[in-house]
């Protein structure tokens, strides 16, 4: 069990190198507006948890719940800085009403230390 733990990471953590070094993790936050760049398969797009952003990279088909503004989470490793997420690793809301609870604990703790 322990070898197949992703755990979750905000990009304050990230920027923080809090990550374990070459391992599988789960970032999230919102989906930093305007970040949002395609090149056929590929996209890149920040990460944000309203202190600090991480960079992510994907390659695949983000689902059409997938938008700017929105929480959020991702799983992958770090990789020269940039997040690169796994195959199938970007799960996003599924309605307006709903934040992955990690996304809103992240926003939340960074709304504090503001």
């Amino acid at each position: 069990l322990g070898n197949n733990t992703n755990y979750f990471f905000t990009p304050t953590e990230v920027v923080e190198g809090k990550t374990p070094a070459g391992k599988s993790f789960r970032v999230g936050g919102l989906v930093v507006d305007g970040s949002l760049k395609r090149d056929g398969m590929k996209s890149n797009f920040d990460v944000t948890d309203k202190l600090n952003s991480v960079g992510v990279e994907y390659i695949g088909i983000l689902l059409d719940l997938f938008r700017e503004g929105q929480g959020i989470i991702a799983t992958g490793s770090l990789v020269d800085g940039v997040f690169q997420a796994a195959p199938n690793g970007v799960l996003a809301k599924h309605d307006e009403n709903y934040m992955p609870p990690e996304v809103a604990d992240a926003l939340k703790r960074a709304q504090k230390s503001e």
